[in-house]
């Protein structure tokens, strides 16, 4: 299949290489000028390495021409952080096509803010968006030119927007990612995102430790019992939203992750192969780190914005979020991805509903 990926990250650059290793045609943009024209002097090759051992993968494409990269492509696979996603929408509106599918792996409720902007920028494609409750990817890059795959997702519960191009979508997706399980619309998929549940209690409660050490394993010595446990009652009000909204189970408690015994969407004993790793022992800029900028800023403060469109109380959430602004020195449920932000928070339920299944 002709597949698009869109960043150069360490989730794009694994997903370049494993669609490569599947055998699919990929071409990768970035907008990094320079990180493009090193990695064409290398041939357009990287080394992949995973539990199969380490072998080189050429990429079919690198690029900085975005319409260059979604030519001809089914599946345009976008594993950027939420905060890239506004200005990567902008930019890929007039090369849509009919019957593309854009797959977020996650999305934070991307899908819907991707599909307005390419609207809003003079896109009439009938494209579809999907969001992912996780990176399809446990992995790091390794001096910039070796990709580390510590384990793949066995489950990756998505939702698609609009949802009357499901099927389609399911597909698409499939053929890259037999993982992919059908968990409903945009905002189904987006309160399935397990960034904003696991990584802001981290990032929050490990503030101290982050700042004081060069190097540290938010995964390992910072996950103890105290943070365990405000994660466990962070994500019952996930689940509660969810529930508020008419969306049934499985909603992938966080708790399986931790859980040796347990599949999640990392199948089992996944927190055991990502500390043992190693690759998460690292320097962390507390108020700059992805956890702050993407799970706070966007995924808990959308979070927050749903629990009180749909009156569910999220005091765990509520407070998370105050103390990130505190820390951060802003406002997030004034500056970060809101319904309001996004000018949805004034529609009714069976509104919303209507644009979650027929689109803009």
């Amino acid at each position: 299949m002709e597949i698009a990926v869109l960043g150069g990250g360490n989730g794009s650059s694994a997903a370049a290489l494993d669609l490569t290793d599947q055998g699919h045609r990929v071409r990768l943009w970035r907008r990094n000028k320079a990180g493009i024209a090193d990695l064409n002097a290398r041939g357009n090759t990287l080394t992949l390495k995973d539990f199969a051992g380490t072998r080189e993968e050429q990429i079919a494409v690198a690029t900085t021409d975005i319409g260059d990269a979604i030519r001809d492509a089914e599946l345009i696979v976008c594993p950027t952080p939420a905060t890239a996603q506004e200005d990567i929408a902008r930019v890929l509106a007039p090369h849509l096509v009919d019957g593309q599918v854009v797959y977020l792996p996650p999305g934070s409720f991307g899908s819907v803010l991707m599909a307005r902007i390419a609207r809003d920028a003079g896109s009439l494609a009938d494209v579809t968006f999907a969001e992912a409750g996780t990176l399809p990817y446990l992995t790091r890059l390794h001096g910039g030119d070796t990709v580390a795959i510590t384990t793949r997702a066995t489950a990756l519960p998505s939702g698609f927007f609009p949802r009357r191009n499901a099927g389609h979508a399911m597909k698409v997706i499939k053929q890259a990612y037999p993982a992919v399980i059908d968990s409903g619309d945009g905002l189904s998929g987006a309160l399935m995102n397990a960034g904003p549940i696991i990584h802001p209690p981290l990032i929050l409660m490990n503030a101290g430790p982050i700042e004081h050490f060069d190097h540290w394993d938010i995964h390992n010595e910072g996950t103890q019992p105290a943070i365990r446990r405000v994660t466990t009652r962070l994500d019952a009000e996930r689940m509660m939203v969810r529930e508020a909204l008419g969306y049934g189970a499985p909603h992938w408690p966080l708790a399986d992750h931790y859980d040796p015994n347990e599949e999640w969407m990392y199948g089992g004993a996944a927190h055991e192969k990502l500390t043992d790793s190693g690759d998460w022992r690292e320097n962390l800029v507390l108020t700059e780190h992805r956890y702050m900028r993407e799970d706070v800023a966007c995924g808990l403060a959308f979070l927050v914005s749903v629990a009180d469109w749909a009156g569910v109380p999220a005091p765990t959430a509520r407070g998370l979020l105050a103390v990130a602004s505190a820390i951060c020195d802003t406002d997030f449920e004034q500056t970060g991805r809101t319904l309001a932000s996004m000018g949805l928070a004034q529609l009714s339920r069976t509104d919303m509903q209507q644009m979650l299944e027929t689109g803009l």
